[in-house]
């Protein structure tokens, strides 16, 4: 691959070599569960708790959790990968064969994950072709007997022991 090849692929293909997490974002919409899955998740600040992902300007599901007063993030866990795929589809339940909780707030929850992070949008960054959502933290629970999945090369993989 040259250094002047910025191509959507190529590029794809290089930001692949960067290992990251893999979050559900998801909600209660009109009593339904809506999400989707990022492999763009940060943690940014501290003080005042803050954490981001980015969504693709052309999402269809966005649009629908972003006005919404609370999100559940889920670190997605090891046993997760099928489902990091069903909740990346643009069709059907994306939370079939998924155990989740929903809070008083409307934010949902994945069970089996390693953190839950209920959440509220604090700003939104347009950033080419995706937004980056910064999100305020209002709760976390750590479930740390549960390793996360990686997104690495296309693949999603296991940390190692």
């Amino acid at each position: 691959m040259s250094g002047t090849d910025l191509s959507p692929t190529s590029l794809r293909e290089a930001f692949g070599h960067f290992p990251t997490g893999v979050i559900a974002i998801a909600a209660e919409v009109d009593g339904e569960r809506v999400g989707l899955a990022a492999s763009t998740f940060v943690p940014v600040s501290l003080d005042p708790p803050l954490v981001s992902f980015s969504v693709q300007n052309s999402s269809t599901t966005w649009p629908k959790l972003k006005d919404l007063p609370k999100l559940g993030i889920s670190v997605l866990g090891e046993a997760h990968d099928a489902a990091a795929k069903t909740l990346a589809a643009k069709t059907g339940d994306r939370f079939a064969g998924l155990e989740t909780t929903s809070t008083e707030g409307g934010a949902v929850f994945i069970h089996g994950t390693s953190v839950w992070l209920e959440t509220a949008i604090d700003q939104l960054v347009l950033a080419g072709d995706h937004t980056i959502v910064v999100l305020r933290v209002h709760d976390i629970t750590v479930h740390a007997d549960v390793a996360p999945i990686v997104f690495h090369r296309s693949t999603f993989r296991r940390l190692g022991a």
